[in-house]
């Protein structure tokens, strides 16, 4: 792993890289998908993706923006879509400007203002949508959703030679069912749990943890609109995700030292599905 490649993570067929080390670089992409939560700095593993989600306009988050415009263009990619809290459009926008005067040339590039239950199509059944998160300044998360049919609960356990003939007869026995893959919150107090019942139900929870122990206290996190391993704790039981991957780990903590913190506090019950992300 380094800082061109990324960090790989694979569960349930799910595949992410990135990285992420509060106050110095997060971006986390799902390549598959030709997709990435936040940027960093603009890594090369995020220089061919297609789509791009920004939690906010912190520079640590969203200071690539530049960069990956530029690198399309000298590639002669198609121009990048950028979704983004609306209020980080115009200045974001005002620094491409910028840039162009600069560098002589004039770039193609789509800033999407997102808001609350925007539901944005990625590729195929997939499909991302917004929820609200609470930081310092305004801040969105993402999850991603997978589309699938499944046969309607008035029909289930029917013998296949009915179902045939309900069929025949013009019955609709499938129903779409909405399934939450991939949960992603950039920076944010804890609130961000209840702000839509599908975040603590997705597979994969992608969650802030600045701070993992008494150094600082969760009144000093939420001073910085951050999160406190100590205000998770009392949520496990109600996250259904089979797996919580913590992000944004604050630099203080090696990742020895870090595992150690997680080991001694999460709970023996829950140890084996809260993990820190292995991209730092």
């Amino acid at each position: 792993m380094g800082l061109t490649s990324g960090a790989d993570y694979h569960y349930a067929g799910l595949h992410l890289r990135g990285l992420s080390l509060s106050g110095i670089r997060t971006a986390i992409s799902l390549p598959e998908l030709s997709l990435s939560f936040d940027v960093a700095q603009g890594y090369p593993f995020l220089l061919n993706l297609k789509q791009f989600f920004l939690s906010h306009g912190h520079l640590d988050h969203a200071a690539g923006v530049p960069y990956i415009i530029s690198q399309k263009a000298m590639n002669r990619q198609e121009a990048p879509r950028f979704y983004m809290p609306p209020s980080l459009v115009e200045p974001l926008d005002r620094i491409m400007k910028i840039w162009q005067e600069i560098e002589k040339h004039e770039y193609r590039y789509e800033f999407i203002p997102v808001s609350a239950d925007l539901e944005i199509p990625v590729k195929g059944n997939y499909f991302i949508k917004v929820f609200p998160t609470t930081h310092r300044i305004e801040s969105f998360g993402y999850t991603l959703f997978e589309r699938h049919k499944k046969l309607a609960p008035q029909y289930q356990g029917l013998p296949r030679e009915e179902l045939i003939k309900l069929k025949d007869q013009g019955f609709v026995l499938n129903e779409m069912v909405h399934v939450p893959l991939v949960s992603f919150t950039g920076d944010t107090q804890i609130e961000f749990l209840n702000s839509r019942p599908w975040v603590k139900k997705s597979k994969l929870l992608l969650m802030e943890a600045t701070y993992l122990d008494s150094l600082k206290t969760i009144e000093q996190a939420r001073t910085w609109g951050h999160t406190h391993l100590q205000e998770i704790l009392p949520h496990l039981d109600e996250i259904e995700s089979e797996r919580i991957v913590l992000i944004h780990a604050s630099s203080r903590y090696t990742w020895e030292v870090a595992q150690r913190l997680l080991g001694e506090q999460i709970p023996e019950k829950h140890r084996s599905r809260v993990e820190l992300f292995p991209g730092r």
